[in-house]
């Protein structure tokens, strides 16, 4: 196994893929794997079955999901990233509280735009037992994820977004709180875009031009009017209608440039604190923008605050 450089100390997957443990697992795998250069085991990341069956395999595994698939063509994030995120903010928590990181059913988290693959509540659940809370616009999505809470039998309370234009509106009632929202907000602008930018990636990869998604992808999944700036400007504007409902407010941010004009959103919208995390897996560089408009005492103070 070989190092995954730069992954949260807590992440399971810092020492790489033990291929073994995996395919004991899930038997299926060992048809998708083969040996690279150095001789090690792997698979072809190029193709989305073997990305599928390594996802499902890394679920039962590592974070105890007996069942877990995903609609054709649908998103199939790579699991040690994801985990990432959910470790960064349970350090997130705990700094609030100089305490170890909080665990269990009282910490409540809303995972905006949850996707078919329900990939954060079903990792943060097996790693804190946190409540989780998700969303998407896609019905097909909130389907394929009540499937794999039902199979599980897992309490993770779904909700669809019936309204394009929101985030928050319509998610959260006028009753409820959180310690956290999550999001992985729709990267491109366009279907165009992202179609080059697929075009990009496989021209980078030596394989010349393809459409293929090998994580795949579906329209609300990969791209919105405006993209992830103005789809995370969005949630900016809907949280301050919920700003004692939640202790802190993130989302990912993949591009570095969008940082500077949200954050002036968010100087606008007056917020008390701001945070930029930074995360990496290897050459990739990732991170996640994080606001409250609660002092640290007030955070404080709502920390057991339960939903009603």
């Amino acid at each position: 196994m070989v190092e995954k450089a730069m992954l949260h100390p807590r992440n399971r997957h810092l020492m790489g893929y033990d291929f073994s443990m995996l395919i004991q697992a899930v038997p299926e795998l060992k048809n998708y794997t083969r040996k690279n250069p150095s001789g090690q085991t792997t698979i072809d990341f190029q193709n989305d079955q073997a990305v599928r069956m390594l996802n499902r395999a890394l679920l039962k595994a590592y974070y105890g999901v007996e069942y877990w698939d995903i609609p054709e063509n649908y998103l199939c994030p790579p699991i040690p990233g994801r985990v990432d995120y959910i470790h960064y903010l349970a350090d997130l928590l705990a700094e609030d509280n100089k305490s170890p990181v909080p665990c269990g059913k009282g910490i409540k988290v809303l995972d905006i735009g949850t996707g078919a693959n329900l990939v954060y509540p079903l990792t943060g659940q097996s790693e804190y037992g946190w409540q989780f809370y998700a969303s998407d616009i896609d019905p097909a999505s909130i389907k394929s994820a009540e499937q794999i809470c039902r199979a599980n039998k897992l309490k993770i309370k779904l909700k669809q977004q019936k309204n394009r234009k929101n985030t928050f509106h319509g998610i959260i009632g006028s009753k409820d709180f959180f310690h956290l929202t999550m999001c992985n907000p729709p990267f491109h602008s366009s279907a165009q875009e992202a179609q080059k930018g697929t075009q990009r990636k496989w021209k980078n990869l030596g394989k010349g031009r393809s459409s293929k998604l090998n994580f795949g992808g579906q329209k609300a999944e990969l791209w919105c009017p405006g993209g992830e700036r103005k789809f995370i400007a969005t949630m900016i504007e809907e949280s301050q209608h919920y700003r004692d409902q939640c202790l802190w407010f993130t989302s990912l941010v993949s591009k570095k440039d969008n940082l500077r004009p949200l954050k002036d959103l968010l100087k606008t919208a007056k917020v008390v604190e701001v945070k930029v995390v930074d995360m990496a897996q290897g050459q990739k560089v990732s991170r996640f923008l994080a606001w409250s408009f609660l002092t640290k005492e007030n955070r404080k103070r709502h920390y057991f605050r339960k939903n009603s």
